[in-house]
């Protein structure tokens, strides 16, 4: 059996409830994975996910909310997961509604751009129950699954700035949307603070907290866009690049990998190493977003008969391992031991209070 990784999700989750709405009769969507049970039951728990564009392999946001799908599964028995991918957002509707029809129990919506077809088709359905990520709930029967990154970025940005050789380090998003915009803001107050703490001046490309302005691809799959957009940056002397933008940034880990060792991407969501591990050689390390966690624990509440309630709903922070950065994988040996030191000693601070990280894209 898999280990329960989520007692810091479950305490949450217990004072919480989870609904899922849906709207009319639409037809059912038939994309299901080979893999997955297809049990009828009166038993099973159907836990079924509307994945966002970048599809279900982005190696990132949905890719890690299929991973807590499954997990859940290991969990609870009665857990038949299933998913159904958008490749435009037009499909986010009729994806939901079809889901309703299928009688599912847990209807997941994956990502920031679903809210607003989640609230139509969830205040038309009152009676399903409904999740989204990256999201604050828009009723009673919709869970939030929110994401202090923030934090996470913070520290990846006074790390890029401390290990950054050329005093330029980058970031862009893949659309600009507080999910992905919270990500910059994060990492460009880290640089700040290194700054500020070592008088130095590592400049930030692609991101403008004051202005919020910056660059994006609008697009969270196309590798190519990621590609231009990161060969740019290395063009004016970035170093060290993040990419918040899904498949799109496998875009940018590939113009690091043919960079002989001079650039080295922090990736997002999922441990890169793990998720992209044909690039493990060029990250440095990854803004964790535990979706997996909080998506699993949620489903098995479910699954089990536990309430949930749309308010609180749940928050990841550094304080609750919601957020956090991964292992530095294969640069372990390459970061100097007192920068290592200092970023630890940085998330003690931030969860304690003694250094105060903000965003206006942070959840309310």
């Amino acid at each position: 059996m898999r280990p329960v990784r989520g007692k810091r999700i479950l305490a949450v989750l217990a004072a919480g409830g989870l609904t899922l709405a849906a709207a009319a009769c639409g037809d059912a969507p038939d994309e299901t994975p080979s893999g997955s049970s297809s049990a009828s039951t009166a038993a099973a728990y159907k836990a079924c996910m509307v994945t966002d564009t970048g599809g279900i392999d982005d190696k990132s946001f949905n890719a890690s909310a299929w991973a807590g799908l499954q997990a859940a599964k290991t969990q609870a028995s009665n857990v038949d997961p299933k998913y159904v991918a958008s490749t435009a957002e037009a499909d986010y509707e009729p994806n939901l509604r079809g889901f309703v029809t299928q009688k599912c129990n847990f209807i997941l919506s994956v990502g920031g751009l679903m809210g607003t077809a989640t609230q139509k088709v969830s205040d038309a359905e009152k009676s399903s129950q409904f999740a989204i990520v990256d999201s604050g709930s828009t009723g009673a029967n919709v869970f939030p699954m929110q994401f202090a990154t923030h934090q996470a970025a913070f520290l990846s940005g006074y790390l890029a700035a401390g290990y950054s050789k050329s005093g330029k380090v980058a970031t862009f998003g893949g659309m600009k949307i507080p999910p992905v915009t919270i990500f910059m803001d994060g990492f460009a107050d880290g640089v700040a603070y290194y700054n500020k703490q070592k008088s130095k001046n590592v400049t930030v490309l692609g991101w403008d907290k004051a202005k919020q302005t910056g660059s994006f691809t609008d697009d969270f799959a196309s590798a190519a866009k990621g590609k231009a957009l990161a060969s740019t940056f290395v063009s004016q002397g970035a170093d060290v690049i993040l990419p918040v933008a899904g498949g799109t940034g496998l875009g940018a880990a590939e113009v690091a990998q043919g960079s002989s060792g001079k650039v080295s991407i922090i990736w997002v969501d999922q441990d890169g190493c793990k998720s992209a591990a044909q690039y493990c050689g060029v990250f440095l390390t990854t803004v964790v977003k535990n979706i997996e966690d909080a998506v699993e624990k949620a489903v098995v509440a479910g699954a089990t008969g536990q309430p949930l309630a749309a308010t609180p709903g749940y928050l990841g922070t550094l304080e609750n391992n919601g957020v956090e950065l991964a292992p530095y994988n294969q640069f372990d040996s390459k970061i100097d031991q007192g920068l290592k030191d200092e970023v630890a000693k940085l998330k003690t601070d931030i969860i304690s209070g003694a250094v105060k990280v903000e965003s206006a894209n942070a959840p309310k």
